[in-house]
Formats: C-alpha cells, structure tokens, sequence
C-alpha cells in the first residue's frame, strides 16, 4: 500500500511539474515572419528575419499521417501557405487562419470528388477548456487545425502578421 501511495504522489507531483513550470517566452518585441512545422516531430518553428526565435510543440488533426486530401479527413495540410486572416472572437481562444485550399488541394480534392474543405487553423484551446493548458499536447484532437496552449497562440497572434509565410512538412 505504501509504494502505491509513493507512486500516485511522485506522479502527481510530476504532472504538476509539467503543467505549471514555466515555458521560456517569445523575446518581447518579437515578429515572426516565417514558420515550418514539422508534423512528425509535432513541432512549429518560429522565425524573424531567417533567425529560429522560439519552438512550440503542437497538436494536429486526429489523423495526422500524410496530407489532407478532402474535407473530413482529420489530416492537417502539407505545403506552403499563408496567414490570411486573425480572429481575437474564435471559439478556440484565438486564432489564425492558414491558406488552405491551394489550387494543387482544391484539384486533389476535386480528383478524389470530395470538397477539400478549408478552415484551417493554428489555434488555442476551446473557449471555456484553457485549463487544459499543456496536457493538450498529449495526443492529436483537432479535425486538421495546428493547436497550442492560449498563452502561445496569444503570443503568435501579437507577433504574426497576415501575410506570414507558413511550410506545413510531414
């Protein structure tokens, strides 16, 4: 009975760890004029002026193997789009919206007879669920969208401008 209790406290106190220790900031002033995300590694990288500035782990689509073909399909995009538009009222905390559908997704989706959908965002969390915080990091949940914590999608929305160049990899 002991070792169970010494268990379930160790444990506990980790997961406290992980979710209040404190992530190193954006440098202040900062503005972010290009991002790669790196879907297999569940990374988004952020630059200013070709200099990595920060790193954040993400979440993706449900489905996050290979690129998105069609509405529906839980994957989140490949290629290289923009930031076309930023919504401080979303239903996820904030957001900003991603280019998807190109020309070459729209054809793919049309090929495969299927709409190819759009929406597509990097975003908090649900409105209501911050509390999640990092925990959200723990498995792929959105329907295509790249997610972060609010306290990071508050930071890329006060550096990102439209016009922002994003390259979604596998």
């Amino acid at each position: 009975m002991k070792k169970i209790f010494v268990f379930s406290f160790l444990f506990l106190l980790g997961l406290l760890v992980y979710y209040f220790y404190p992530e190193q900031p954006l440098p202040k002033d900062s503005k972010i004029d290009a991002m790669i995300v790196y879907k297999s590694k569940h990374q988004l990288l952020a630059f200013s002026k070709g200099k990595l500035i920060k790193t954040y782990t993400i979440s993706l689509g449900r489905n996050p193997v290979g690129a998105k073909e069609y509405e529906g399909d839980q994957k989140t995009p490949e290629g290289t789009y923009s930031i076309h538009d930023k919504n401080p009222n979303s239903g996820w905390h904030k957001n900003l919206g991603i280019s998807y559908p190109n020309q070459n997704d729209m054809a793919k989706a049309k090929r495969l007879g299927k709409p190819a959908g759009g929406d597509i965002k990097i975003h908090g969390l649900k409105n209501g669920k911050g509390y999640i915080g990092k925990f959200h990091r723990w498995q792929d949940w959105t329907l295509g969208c790249i997610a972060v914590t609010n306290a990071e999608i508050d930071e890329l929305y006060a550096a990102v401008s439209v016009g922002c160049t994003i390259e979604i990899k596998p």
